[in-house]
């Protein structure tokens, strides 16, 4: 049995993955903590400007509405963790060492999975691929 988490940030490909299936925020939340329990779940800054660039990219008045709308929820819902200088130095000294072995992360998902790191949190993906490639990351896919 692997041991219980302390919190869970998710991932923006979660969450794309519920806007584009018209899940409301408080579906995707409940949904998530059926399988991981009552731990917190907050979302990384970073994810706030995937989830807007979005918005900003939609093909109609419509889609980006619908968008807006869930955004606006999810961050009334879920707590956003900023981007700290302890962030900064996590992703700065996993990039580095990573890249020395010739492993290049994506810089978002570097930044999602130091955040995490930083809070001693699990990542809640779609993406699990990446996220593995962060040391001592614990990658919960959903």
């Amino acid at each position: 049995m692997a041991p219980a988490i302390l919190g869970l940030v998710l991932d923006s490909s979660v969450l794309v993955a519920a806007e584009r299936a018209k899940r409301t925020t408080t579906d995707v939340i409940q949904h998530i903590r059926a399988e991981v329990g009552d731990v917190p779940i907050i979302i990384c800054a970073l994810t706030v400007a995937e989830l807007a660039h979005g918005i900003h990219r939609a093909n109609s008045p419509e889609r980006r509405q619908q968008r807006r709308q869930f955004l606006d929820e999810l961050k009334a819902t879920v707590p956003v963790h900023p981007v700290t200088d302890a962030t900064a130095e996590i992703i700065a000294r996993i990039g580095s060492e990573q890249a020395a072995n010739g492993i290049n992360l994506p810089l978002a998902d570097l930044i999602i999975g130091a955040c995490a790191l930083e809070l001693g949190y699990a990542i809640g993906t779609h993406n699990a691929r990446d996220f593995d490639r962060i040391p001592g990351l614990r990658v919960l896919s959903l």
